[in-house]
């Protein structure tokens, strides 16, 4: 007893120092409470919601009733709880009718947005939507068509627009475990995707409406007459940057952006905002300065905060308001509050203000690569400014301090998103903080400062002067992108992994960064071992999309692939995942047959087998024990193999065969609101396929 009594008073004396420095530890509670709603494998009930809830609520009691180094506990435990509550009630706001069926006719809707494919098609988001003989209430709210083939018309936002599509509901994982696209879709509200090779007609002209159509319609004039006075791919560049639009930039580009780091130049985020809001602050301040009068009776720095903020209300609007932008204005927003209000502008308090908002706002961003390179990349620039601040570190002489400046900032912050991107997108850029370090700088100093300029100029119809000094520094970072994308080994592959990795090395550096004193050390034990996790990470012996399309097995030479064409993105997927820089043509080669319609595939005491069509159906004879058949057309097939085609494999997801164990899509993402469409299999029947001798077999050698 005494020794419990001893343990409590440390632990209450321990968080009694870290005094003062708890705030910035509220976000990462929230957050523990928002990734526990969205780990759960069942959608909570209410009796659960009240019960989270009610264990916050005394919580938050007790820590107020006796205050001390143990109440942080409770505060923490609120926390967490109110996240919970508040990732619940995003989803359940957001809920809409969902498409549970393959749609091929005629759609009509409104245009919302416009964007372009992976595929380097214009795609259209349509709302106010109707289909053919569909009961209005199961129509989606929101539907998203690529369109390919016939070259559309020049969409215009409020623009009703009809065309024959092929719709379906949103895609489950491409494997157990992976991105679930239906649960992006979910918080989007999207209820149907697809796609038309169909001409695109004019139902009716674009017409007032609410307010974000009006804005969406100016963005979508903005960005005609940038790319008007700025062709090809810098105007499509300029376009992004400025009202958010990304129509007019090619998939090259894209990838040589992509392949030098400098993608992120491409997103209205912290950095364009932060330029921005700088600009026009540093702009407004000296400008009030040198007017006397003012200068001596108002305060000059609070009424530029003002400014800025203004303008950067603007560029929020201007951009589209994705949840990018918004987090970058609000982070901008904290910041200027803070010099209204005397505090200091940037500090970690600043940091997680902002991130508490933007998680009540939308808690599914934490789930979200956007989110997560943010806000590690703000943290540690703020933690290592502050470090060389509070430690007075010399950063030389003065005419060397901006450019040391620069480079610590690019190292930093490139440092601290290399994991995140590389577990999301499986990439790393070997050269990336040499395309940083010729980019960025020119960013602030002239391609922000000339889209102010343009913008100013533009009543007065002179906004082409400003454009052309903007293009002048895009067009130095496409080429840099260009160049730094061409050099041998510019771009990495990495293997992705587990599902505790990133989650470990988040809160082993965010202790590192946020506790005070040498304790912050421990904080290395968990980064450690998330490192070491990632590294013996293994992918599964075997592959097949939720269509049964695609098969892919592990060899020691990469994965092979069961087709060359056909299902690119789920195959572009997997290998990425598997941290292979192949492309679909060059895995299928692994695969010892490649052009029979019954491809069998050697593993283990077993065989793959892949019915592709309804040609190697009819080929299809019978099979034998040890045996897994994948077709992609319903298949009856004698003898006593395992069998998946289209019409299981819709229950059960994409699959995964690892160490003998059968894992399904179904399984990994149980039954939440975005997937309660699909009806899960009896119990009996996951047992006897998760336990069939043909996987036992498939696993004997791995």
């Amino acid at each position: 007893m005494q020794g419990l009594t001893r343990m409590t008073a440390g632990l209450d004396w321990m968080l009694l120092v870290q005094r003062g420095h708890l705030f910035p530890w509220a976000p990462v509670c929230l957050a523990l409470g928002i990734g526990g709603y969205f780990a759960l494998p069942v959608e909570p009930s209410l009796p659960a919601y009240a019960a989270v809830l009610g264990t916050g609520a005394v919580c938050l009691g007790l820590a107020l009733r006796w205050p001390g180094g143990l109440a942080s506990l409770g505060w923490a435990a609120a926390l967490a709880a109110l996240g919970f509550g508040l990732a619940g009630l995003r989803a359940h706001q957001v809920a809409g009718p969902v498409l549970d069926w393959r749609y091929y006719g005629p759609v009509e809707g409104r245009v919302v947005g416009l964007d372009r494919s992976a595929s380097d098609a214009v795609r259209v988001t349509l709302d106010r939507v109707r289909l053919l003989r569909m009961d209005p209430e199961e129509v989606p709210d929101r539907v998203r068509v690529s369109l390919h083939g016939v070259a559309p018309p020049a969409l215009q936002p409020g623009q009703r627009i009809m065309t024959t599509a092929n719709l379906s509901p949103p895609q489950g994982p491409v494997e157990p475990g992976g991105f679930d696209f239906r649960r992006h879709a979910w918080f989007q509200g999207l209820g149907a995707v697809g796609y038309s090779r169909s001409p695109v007609l004019t139902v009716a002209p674009a017409a007032e409406g609410r307010a974000g159509l009006r804005v969406f319609a100016l963005r979508m004039a903005l960005s005609a007459r940038v790319q008007e006075v700025l062709p090809g791919e810098v105007g499509g560049f300029a376009a992004a940057v400025t009202t958010g639009d990304r129509s007019g930039i090619g998939q090259a580009t894209l990838d040589a952006l992509r392949a030098s780091n400098l993608a992120h130049l491409l997103a209205i985020s912290g950095l364009h905002m932060g330029l921005l809001a700088g600009f026009v602050f540093a702009a407004l301040r000296v400008g009030l300065a040198l007017v006397p009068a003012l200068a001596l009776r108002v305060p000059v720095k609070k009424l530029a905060a003002v400014g800025a903020l203004i303008a950067a209300a603007v560029y929020l609007a201007l951009s589209g308001g994705n949840v990018a932008t918004e987090r970058a204005f609000v982070m901008s927003a904290v910041v200027l509050c803070a010099v209204l209000v005397d505090r200091r502008a940037f500090s970690l308090r600043a940091v997680a203000a902002a991130a508490l908002i933007v998680l009540a706002m939308r808690p599914e961003s934490l789930l979200g690569p956007g989110f997560q390179m943010s806000f590690a990349a703000t943290t540690a620039l703020v933690a290592v400014f502050g470090l060389i601040r509070d430690y007075r570190l010399p950063l030389g002489p003065n005419w060397l301090k901006p450019a040391l400046t620069v480079l610590i900032s690019s190292a930093v912050a490139g440092a601290a998103t290399a994991p995140v991107g590389a577990a999301h997108f499986n990439t790393l850029s070997h050269y990336g903080l040499i395309a940083n370090l010729l980019s960025v700088p020119l960013m602030g100093a002239l391609v922000i400062p000339a889209a102010v300029l343009a913008l100013c100029l533009a009543p007065l119809g002179l906004e082409a002067v400003g454009l052309w000094l903007m293009g002048l520094g895009l067009r130095w970072i496409l080429g840099v992108a260009d160049f730094v994308a061409g050099l041998e080994g510019a771009q990495g592959h990495v293997i992705s992994p587990g599902p505790w990795v990133l989650p470990l090395l988040s809160l082993g550096l965010l202790w590192l960064m946020l506790w005070q004193g040498r304790a912050r050390l421990v904080g290395l034990a968990p980064a450690a071992l998330a490192i070491v996790l990632w590294g013996l990470a293994e992918r599964p012996a075997v592959l097949v999309a939720d269509t049964g399309g695609l098969v892919g097995v592990m060899t020691e030479g990469g994965r092979a692939l069961s087709k060359p064409r056909g299902a690119g993105f789920v195959a572009s997927n997997w290998l990425e995942n598997d941290g292979d820089g192949a492309d679909q043509v060059a895995a299928s080669a692994r695969w010892p047959e490649s052009g029979a319609r019954v491809r069998v595939y050697r593993l283990g005491a077993g065989e793959i087998v892949h019915v592709i069509g309804k040609r190697g159906a009819a080929e299809f004879t019978g099979c034998t024990e040890g045996q897994v058949v994948i077709a992609s057309v319903p298949l009856k097939a004698t003898g006593p193999c395992e069998v998946f085609d289209p019409r299981r494999l819709r229950q059960t997801g994409s699959l995964a065969i690892a160490k003998g164990r059968l894992i399904t899509a179904r399984e990994i993402a149980g039954q939440r609101l975005w997937n309660t469409s699909e009806k899960p299999r009896a119990p009996s029947q996951w047992r006897t396929a998760m336990s069939a001798p043909p996987m036992a077999a498939l696993g004997s050698d791995q």
